[in-house]
């Protein structure tokens, strides 16, 4: 099941939800149609749950990268590092499975809807709790707030990974990442 997941999840990553046929799904998963439909019930319901499997995994990768055990400026730029690295050369080109949903389906599927926005919700807190770390840590410049820095820098990383559709160059995403993050810090 997990491998099948992961297969549609890859399939509705390079197709979108809508070009995303049935053909497309069974050549993917490897299963027949009687197969899919008994796992999974439908088309929506497999893509919830590929959603479902990206939002879990890109939870445990800030999970790893923003953890309160390690000094919160390096885990902030390890996590900006992490963006720029997959909105890099074909990793930027094929683009965020997240940021494609959001604009495919958000706006008229409350399922997917509730979905992306809890994910912006977890990434802005974790990014918020990194910043109130560094500022417990006397590492925040004077007057910055970490609930008004998590929303910038959550905006800036979803905004790189649609500027990453078009590859610009590594060094030019990362000297911006430093340049906001810097912004930040004292």
């Amino acid at each position: 099941m997990d491998a099948a997941v992961e297969r549609a999840m890859n399939a509705f990553w390079s197709h979108g939800y809508h070009a995303t046929a049935l053909p497309d799904l069974l050549h993917a998963t490897k299963l027949s149609r009687g197969s899919l439909y008994a796992a999974f019930g439908d088309k929506h319901s497999l893509f919830l749950r590929a959603l479902d499997r990206y939002i879990a995994d890109a939870v445990t990768r800030m999970d790893v990268e923003l953890a309160p055990g390690k000094d919160s400026i390096e885990g902030l730029r390890t996590y900006l590092s992490g963006y720029v690295e997959r909105t890099s050369g074909a990793n930027g080109r094929r683009g965020c499975l997240l940021v494609a949903t959001a604009m495919e389906l958000a706006g008229q599927d409350a399922d997917v809807a509730r979905r992306v926005a809890g994910f912006f919700k977890a990434m802005e807190t974790r990014v918020a709790d990194a910043l109130s770390r560094a500022k417990i840590a006397g590492k925040l410049a004077e007057g910055v707030d970490p609930a008004s820095a998590a929303k910038i820098l959550v905006c800036f990383v979803e905004g790189l990974r649609v500027v990453g559709k078009t590859a610009p160059p590594r060094a030019t995403s990362q000297a911006v990442a430093d340049a906001l993050l810097d912004r930040f810090i004292k």
